[in-house]
């Protein structure tokens, strides 16, 4: 028998209705587009503004999305990963609850929290399971309700992130397209330069750290900027030189949109041409898990079968690593 790849067979996304502008941000903290623009690349994000409607509910039209464009039926999936920053709720799963509402009842599923790069993580995980001969069809969907955790009078955070949510479906591969070579990283030295403190077992929240804000995200920039083109320059020009590849070789880039100038640092590590280069930060802003999925449902009328495609994320804790991918299909 031919050796058994994780290939991606099929994208799926969704984001919020309500557009969160440039302009409007300009009137609810002390900032401008221009100020934006020249510093992130973005200019709009969307918001989930719906009582009640968390993580899970991005989850689940991105995945219905999937499950209606691939015409399969939810009780063949075998596995639903949620890789997210923000689930709905402690011990509770996300992913448990996003399977049952879209009816893959007879798949386990369970959640993977790496900040960032959780959803590079689950790309890895979900091909582990599918490369060990036991499961044929895992469904790994990156969601995150970042407007839960921002403080919308931080300028430093909330011109940021938004919300939205994507999902890829992976199926086993005898033509060696899949994912072919993985490096991934993490520094727990990190943390204390991007996270939200209070709320976790560590910081539980008292009606004093509340009225202080302290539940909300915290980031030091300039750090994080620093570590994040450092990092994810160097985990994407090393797993090209391993398996040989140049910048003729590499289809596209498909890196963690956080900002616009980590994206273009890591492209000009590699020499790569802005055309090779996916990008979506101006519509989205940082959707955390959802970055990477949102970014092959927005380009994926234009990958071809055999492209070759680097992925690279880098997120809080530290975490970071690059995927090196070659698609399965032609749209």
């Amino acid at each position: 028998m031919s050796k058994i790849t994780a290939a991606i067979t099929g994208v799926g996304a969704y984001v919020p209705d309500y557009v969160l502008t440039n302009q409007i941000l300009e009137t609810m903290v002390e900032t401008n587009d221009e100020w934006i623009t020249s510093r992130t690349g973005i200019k709009e994000r969307r918001i989930l503004k719906d009582d009640g409607k968390g993580t899970s509910y991005l989850a689940i039209e991105a995945a219905q999305n999937l499950i209606k464009k691939k015409e399969i039926d939810p009780k063949d999936i075998e596995l639903v990963i949620v890789a997210t920053a923000t689930p709905d709720m402690k011990a509770a799963s996300t992913a448990a609850y996003t399977a049952t509402q879209i009816g893959a009842t007879n798949a386990f599923s369970f959640d993977l929290e790496a900040a960032c790069s959780s959803f590079l993580f689950g790309m890895s995980v979900a091909s582990s399971y599918i490369e060990s001969g036991k499961y044929k069809n895992v469904l790994l969907i990156g969601a995150d309700k970042n407007s839960s955790f921002i403080n919308y009078k931080d300028r430093a955070t909330c011109i940021i992130f938004g919300d939205g949510a994507g999902a890829v479906l992976f199926e086993p591969n005898h033509e060696g397209l899949g994912l072919q070579d993985e490096l991934l990283r993490s520094n727990g030295e990190g943390r204390e330069f991007l996270q939200a403190t209070y709320g976790g077992s560590s910081y539980p929240i008292n009606e004093n750290t509340f009225k202080e804000g302290k539940h909300y995200i915290f980031q030091e920039g300039k750090t994080v900027f620093k570590n994040a083109v450092f990092n994810m320059a160097d985990v994407t020009e090393r797993i090209m030189a391993r398996n040989h590849l140049t910048n003729d070789d590499i289809s596209w880039l498909a890196a963690h949109q956080a900002n616009k100038r980590i994206i273009e640092a890591t492209a000009n590590r590699v020499n790569l041409v802005p055309e090779k280069v996916m990008m979506n930060i101006h519509k989205y802003g940082n959707t955390t898990s959802a970055t990477l999925p949102l970014l092959l449902h927005d380009y994926e009328s234009q990958l071809k079968k055999d492209d070759k495609i680097i992925f690279a994320a880098f997120g809080g804790g530290f975490t970071w690593g690059s995927i090196y991918l070659k698609w399965a299909y032609n749209s």
